[in-house]
């Protein structure tokens, strides 16, 4: 595996560990942030309980998550535009404050036309933040290893934020579903307190020139942007990807079912995931931050297919655990690393449509990935471990470099940093 290509702009590239400690502070208050928002982060994860708890059906609580999920992809294309119009403080901000409000009010919503436009609206407000929080942390930075420190302190804090999250919420539900939701509301709010008062808007263009550049980029905004060929084939690489991944919640309790064991081995196998991945993620990922980004996306889009498609064989909890184990590898290689590489592929003035893009691609993958795989399971298992095998084998095909890729990541790395420091 190939290197990181030096550094052709006279600034040396600090090691992963220099680079994790000398992170800005705007790094480290976009990250509290977020940490706060995902211990809050309820709703999704508790409205089909709460729902059915209510007496509707299973399919109407379906409906309203697939409602939301819609309007998660739309919230991520406003929070791209919104970034780059307004910037990074107040696109946090517009999005933290009025899904608190919204959130407030779901336990006290009565017809069910109410309940769907209420939730589909939390979709879209909850998701701006996203690609303005991704953009203060590529603001932030100018080198590929302060990229992958910046995002790596980022995806722990999420990490962490579900983890307690999880705990926090089951207590809740237990108790009272208003107070779980005035509980998502509260943390919301306290996410938009944390952006408005502590993190400060980038610095302004420093020349006229560089004004005419913002105002040219703004006026053809994501049309410019899908004509980048390299970012549609990381799009496209993102989409099939959590395709893939998302099967590790329809496909894989599917099949602990099918094999004979319980819901709580299911939960056995996904903590294990989360155990790992928080507690290793962060570490694996200043392991392979002297490679070239591109080979180690492949290598972990490929652990995952593969790891996931190896599922279909495995009839007792050691052997499952051993494919778990393997796609949590790739999962931890190619996250951080898949941010930070897309950092790198932006031009100045884009990066918040850039980021809106590549969560619209995550959020299709993640949104499609059931319904397709439930669907494929439904008419005969072994066709989804091909599927997923093969959709693996894709995405780590569309993770390498094709040529002229490296020079113009290079030049971009080059411009990018150049804009940020003055030079």
């Amino acid at each position: 595996m190939n290197a990181v290509p030096p550094d052709r702009s006279g600034v040396a590239e600090p090691r992963f560990r220099d680079a994790l400690r000398t992170l800005p502070g705007r790094v480290w208050i976009v990250s509290l942030g977020v940490l706060v928002n995902r211990v809050g982060n309820f709703l999704p994860v508790f409205i089909v309980l709460y729902l059915t708890g209510r007496g509707y059906s299973a399919g109407a609580a379906g409906f309203v998550l697939g409602v939301s999920g819609l309007g998660n992809v739309l919230g991520n294309a406003v929070g791209g535009y919104l970034a780059d119009r307004i910037g990074r403080r107040w696109t946090i901000v517009v999005s933290a404050v009025p899904t608190s409000g919204l959130t407030a009010v779901v336990p006290f919503l009565g017809p069910f036309p109410v309940i769907v436009a209420v939730v589909g609206l939390i979709g879209v407000t909850s998701q701006i933040y996203r690609p303005a929080a991704a953009a203060v942390l590529v603001d932030s930075v100018a080198t590929h290893q302060q990229r992958l420190a910046a995002f790596g302190v980022f995806r722990f804090a999420m990490n962490l934020g579900a983890a307690l999250g999880g705990v926090i919420g089951g207590v809740l539900a237990s108790t009272s579903y208003v107070e779980l939701f005035l509980g998502n509301a509260a943390a919301c709010l306290l996410f938009g307190v944390v952006v408005a008062v502590l993190l400060r808007d980038e610095p302004s263009p420093r020349s006229g020139q560089d004004d005419a550049d913002t105002r040219v980029d703004r006026a053809v905004g994501y049309r410019q942007a899908l004509a980048d060929r390299i970012l549609v084939r990381f799009l496209l690489m993102t989409l099939v990807g959590e395709f893939v991944y998302i099967q590790t919640t329809v496909g894989l309790p599917l099949h602990v079912s099918d094999v004979g064991l319980s819901a709580r081995d299911f939960g056995l196998l996904i903590g294990l995931n989360g155990l790992l991945v928080l507690v290793l993620e962060l570490p694996a990922t200043g392991l392979v931050a002297r490679y070239r980004p591109e080979y180690v996306l492949a290598i972990g889009n490929l652990l995952i297919g593969v790891g996931l498609a190896l599922t279909g064989f495995m009839t007792d909890m050691v052997l499952l655990s051993a494919t778990v184990l393997m796609w949590t590898l790739g999962e931890m290689m190619s996250s951080s690393i898949a941010n930070a590489y897309l950092g790198s592929l932006t031009p100045p003035g884009m990066v918040g449509r850039y980021q809106g893009l590549y969560f619209v691609a995550y959020t299709i993958g993640t949104g499609v990935g059931p319904l397709v795989g439930g669907a494929v399971y439904a008419i005969d298992p072994w066709a989804l471990w091909v599927t997923v095998g093969l959709a693996g084998l894709l995405a780590a095909k569309l993770c390498l470099p094709r040529r002229h890729t490296a020079s113009r990541v290079v030049s971009l790395m080059v411009r990018s940093r150049q804009e940020r420091t003055g030079e």
